[in-house]
Order: C-alpha cells, then structure tokens, then sequence
C-alpha cells in the first residue's frame, strides 16, 4: 500500500505514511520482523529518510522558517510541527534503545540529535522564536487572544447565563477585536506563516484556530522531555540473537498478593494486586503492579485515603497528598459496584496498601 515507496516529508492529518514507516521499522529493531525481514527493511529506509529530512540533512529537507521552525502550509502548519517533532523524539528512543544511530546524506545522526530537534521545535512553539510568541495560549507573557474558537470567543455562561443563540454568536462576537473573554488554556494555535509572521486575529481562521491534534502529539514530547535525558528503553523485549546459547533457570518473581480485602459492613472496600509484567534492566528485575480498589457498598464512596507503604517506585493513578492517596484529579467519588485500578514499578514484592478512611454518601 505504498509503504516501501513513498519517501515522505511530512506528517499530518492526510498522510500517515512516516507514522507506518517508523513503526515498521521499530519491529525491525525488535528483531520480531522474521521472514518480512526484508519488507521490513524498506520501510525502516524510509522512515529513516523522513528523520533526515526533518533536521535538514536528507537529499530533499522539509523547508523551515527563518526562525526555525517545520513548515508545510499556512492554514493550520503547526499541526506538522507536533506531529513530525513527536515522530522525532520516538524514533529517537528507539535508537537508543537499539543502540544505533543512522546515516543521512549529509552524514551520520545520533539519538540524541533526533530529541533536540524535537526540543527545537517545542521551545519555538512556547516563545523561543522571532516574534517572541508563545503559541500555546495561556503560556508566557505574549500568546494568541483572538482566538478563532466559538466558547473561547463568547462571554461565559458563569458571567452573563442569557442564551446566545447560533447567529448571534457570530454577529455579536466572532467580529469583535478585544480579547477573547474566556481563555482556552494550553490550546495550540495554527501558527506563523513561512516568514514567521503571525495576524492575532480571530477570523484569520488559518493562524489562530485550534486543534486537538495540534496538542495531542505535543503532549507526547513534553511527557519525554519531562523524563529527562536518561533514555528509555521502547524496545523491551529486544529480541537478540545469542552466539552460544546458554540455558540458565530464571530467577523467580516475587509471588504477588491475592489477598484482596474481604467486603464487610464495617469496611465495604476490596483491594486486590496482581502482578502483571516484569523485565530486566541493568541486572536488576522489576514488576509491574496493578490495584483494583472497589467499593464493595450500596453507596457513594467519597474522600478515600489510602495508605501505601514498602513503595519504592512510581506511582500512576492516584493524587497523593502527605503521607496518604486519593482520588486522582478526574475523579472525586466512586459509585456503589465501580472499581478504580492504579499501578505502580519497583523491583521488589507487593507493597502494602490499606484503606485509612473514607465517607459513604
């Protein structure tokens, strides 16, 4: 379907081929390709074209602007930005996991090239360009505030609740010139022209409008960016092939818990933890725990406070709050019947999670 022959520049809302190629070529790298082995290697090639072009060393460069940043067309370019820059910084993971590098025309490419790229390109995104613009609005000093969004644009319901019917949103604000009168926090605008120009205008629909997939592959950089420079294996389990095959017996797991808290009227909350995964890295061993907590009663549970101890890694799911975790932001209660599920990595034996209190409503 094209796969092995289009060599791309670009990555959006209408070609996806980079997207395929790249993932393609993690499998190769997974040593999991097989008998495609050989497929599988034209798509990596061209994957690997698309990094090339990306940061200006391929044969045919994805153009930039003065100030640096990816540019594929006026209406809406940032959402190449995002995308590409996230391409980038995963393929840039896999690299390094593979411990591998690639060769350009312009010469040879090291992971961690590929991730300041990335970086590049976000920091423009917040301000780190010509016009110092933050494209995300809400962020910085100077951000878009006409936005071209309709609940951005008209005045809340909390401040004025009369009904605004369709037209007279339009009429009324959409040719407004003052600011928008709510914020759209963390919104990613189309963005600057070819000349790094920008029109904070809310009907210059190309620059100033939105998007979901402006902010989605953006979310996914700042999450790698965030971890810091470590490197992550996005490899595991890497499939190598061993010269002189050894036979040696595997260190046993841990035996999880399945002690799940029995139901009683004096305490109407289950715990149970499994066990769901483990790998090695650097010859230590870690497992992977998920807690399912339900609320075993015929009521609303409310402000639960877990306590968690012998936790020596992190924690995703709950909101911890001194010494104990609750409900994570998204959540504030729990019907009678419903379960939540959290996780947590260390490399040791289950750690001890109670309940230390909680309300019914």
């Amino acid at each position: 379907m094209g796969g092995t022959g289009w060599a791309m520049t670009e990555f959006g809302w209408d070609v996806k081929y980079a997207g395929v190629q790249t993932l393609v070529a993690k499998f190769l790298m997974q040593g999991k390709a097989g008998l495609h082995a050989p497929v599988f290697e034209r798509y990596h090639q061209k994957a690997e074209y698309f990094m090339c072009s990306l940061i200006g060393k391929g044969g045919r460069n994805i153009q930039k602007t003065p100030g640096g940043l990816i540019f594929r067309q006026r209406w809406n370019n940032m959402q190449f930005v995002t995308s590409a820059s996230f391409l980038a910084t995963v393929y840039s993971d896999y690299l390094a996991s593979s411990r591998g590098s690639f060769k350009c025309a312009a010469g040879n490419v090291a992971p961690s090239e590929l991730l300041s790229f990335a970086k590049s390109q976000v920091d423009y995104i917040l301000g780190d360009n010509p016009r110092a613009t933050s494209y995300m609005v809400g962020y910085g000093n100077n951000f878009p505030r006409q936005v071209h969004h309709r609940a951005s644009s008209i005045v809340s319901f909390k401040v004025d609740p009369k009904f605004v019917a369709c037209r007279q949103g339009y009429g009324t604000w959409y040719s407004r010139k003052a600011s928008d009168p709510n914020v759209l926090t963390g919104a990613i605008v189309g963005g600057p022209d070819a000349y790094d120009n920008f029109a904070d205008e809310r009907d210059n629909y190309e620059q100033t409008e939105p998007a979901t997939y402006n902010n989605a592959p953006l979310l996914g950089i700042l999450a790698r960016l965030g971890g810091g420079h470590g490197g992550y294996n996005q490899l595991l389990p890497v499939v190598v092939p061993a010269p002189n095959p050894v036979v040696a017996k595997p260190k046993p797991a841990p035996k999880p818990k399945f002690t799940p808290t029995p139901a009683t009227s004096s305490n109407p909350i289950t715990i149970e933890q499994k066990m769901t995964t483990s790998w090695n890295a650097k010859g230590k061993t870690y497992y992977r725990y998920s807690t399912i907590v339900t609320n075993k009663s015929y009521k609303t549970l409310k402000d639960l406070k877990l306590s968690i101890s012998k936790l020596y890694g992190p924690l995703w799911g709950l909101s911890k709050s001194g010494n104990s975790y609750g409900f994570p932001p998204w959540l504030n209660s729990l019907p009678a019947g419903k379960s939540i599920e959290f996780v947590y990595i260390h490399s040791t034996s289950p750690a001890d999670v109670s309940v230390s209190s909680y309300n019914l409503a």
